[in-house]
């Protein structure tokens, strides 16, 4: 398919995301949308938008792009004003939150703004010694936790503060790869061992756990996940250059015969003990991955930060692009071991815009990771989003798990997919550059 007839089927898609987009806002009102019943499409709604309201802000300005409406602007302006709470919130999830409402506003002086001071807030939280921003206890339980769910959104945020973010925002995603990532003995260190620099973390005056919490389940916690990765001598190895202006990126090494999935989400007990495996999200999250994987392309289009460990960051591409390069299944399940259980189509869905961000870097691979996401993405249009008919709105994104443990809103349309298929749409059509979100 060429590039015309892509434009085509992903501009009348996006036309009917959008749309989705303008009932949901009427149907909420000044809420935030988490998760819609597949039935007929009536949404579970949170107050303050718990660590997807970004995604709903960012649909938001998607529309008003597309549309180009004063209307739509002031919506999407109105809803990134309601997130200015989460700039000091105690939340690695700010990533999610700050950056992707504000990212896609384009001139709005106030989305700036608010991010500014997001990436002062996240870098005056960024813990040394850890290693990370810490996971937080915006939503209760344990603060000094790494999930991957914490490195996405946070890698372009934190660099956005400057050369100093940019350092920590490196230190975080490569601290996060250490733990949740199987690691190559050449590339990283084990995380299990106690750091020998790190003195047990102060906690800061004045905080009150789970002061912000206002989700049904708190933060996203169900088990899922695709098939663990392997030996793989993936698109990104041996190319000339992966950033812009980062310079040369050497081949990665070889890789160590397959393993299972490292845990998604690891606690830290001093440093006698250093960090060990959380129950949840168990190995074999389906977003784990995905999240992992996003987070990296942001790293390896920033310059500031793909310049520290670019082979590193390209291991970690190859491994974690592997599975669905190798026609793995466009949707993942929502738990590995379970192929028959409930799918997850926002883990495809971000799986996608990671790998249309990774096919904007020059090198042998563009063209597998573009067709790839394209293909994910038609899929996604074709099998799961919702056409034209009586009895629930056309442009639902189905078949999302939430929380497969807990059996919550396990094939419904979910906020996130909407938002990173919405994304995905518009990178195609040329909507916007997304190497810029």
């Amino acid at each position: 398919m060429n590039a015309t007839e892509t434009g085509r089927w992903a501009g009348r898609a996006l036309d009917s995301v959008l749309e989705r987009v303008a009932v949901t806002g009427a149907a909420v009102g000044d809420r935030f949308p988490l998760h819609a019943e597949p039935a007929d499409g009536t949404w579970t709604t949170t107050r303050n938008g718990s660590w997807t309201g970004g995604f709903w802000a960012g649909l938001l300005w998607l529309r008003a792009r597309s549309t180009g409406a004063a209307v739509d602007r002031r919506a999407a302006s109105a809803c990134t004003a309601r997130l200015a709470r989460w700039a000091e919130a105690d939340t690695a999830t700010r990533g999610l939150i700050l950056w992707y409402g504000t990212a896609a506003a384009e001139d709005d002086p106030y989305a700036a703004a608010l991010r500014a001071r997001a990436a002062r807030a996240c870098l005056a939280d960024f813990d040394p010694a850890l290693g990370i921003v810490p996971w937080g206890d915006a939503f209760g339980g344990p603060r000094l936790l790494a999930r991957a769910d914490g490195a996405p959104g946070l890698v372009p945020l934190l660099a956005a503060a400057g050369p100093t973010g940019a350092a920590a925002a490196s230190t975080h995603l490569h601290q996060h790869l250490d733990l949740c990532l199987d690691p190559c003995p050449d590339l990283c260190p084990d995380p299990c061992l106690g750091r020998d620099d790190a003195a047990k973390p102060v906690r800061r005056p004045g905080r009150r756990a789970g002061a912000l919490l206002d989700s049904p389940t708190g933060a996203d916690t169900e088990p899922s996940g695709g098939p663990p990765p392997d030996a793989y001598a993936g698109p990104l190895s041996g190319s000339p250059s992966c950033a812009r202006g980062a310079g040369a990126y050497p081949a990665r090494a070889p890789h160590n015969p397959p393993s299972p999935p490292r845990p998604p989400a690891w606690s830290f007990h001093g440093a006698a003990t250093g960090w060990r495996p959380c129950a949840e999200p168990e190995p074999g999250w389906s977003r784990g991955d995905a999240w992992l994987l996003l987070a990296v392309a942001d790293a390896l289009l920033t310059p500031a930060v793909a310049g520290h460990r670019p082979a590193r960051l390209v291991a970690a591409a190859d491994t974690l692009a592997a599975p669905t390069l190798r026609s793995g299944p466009l949707v993942p399940p929502a738990r590995t071991g379970h192929p028959h259980g409930p799918l997850d189509t926002s883990a495809a869905a971000i799986t996608a815009v990671a790998l249309l961000k990774l096919a904007r870097l020059p090198g042998p691979g563009a063209d597998q990771y573009a067709h790839r996401a394209a293909a994910i993405l038609g899929h996604l249009v074709r099998e799961h989003v919702t056409g034209p008919g009586p009895g629930r709105p056309a442009g639902m994104l189905l078949n999302g798990c939430y929380d497969a443990g807990r059996a919550l809103a396990v094939r419904h349309e979910l906020v996130w997919g909407d938002f990173f298929l919405a994304l995905g749409l518009a990178a195609l059509t040329g909507l916007v550059d997304p190497t810029r979100l």
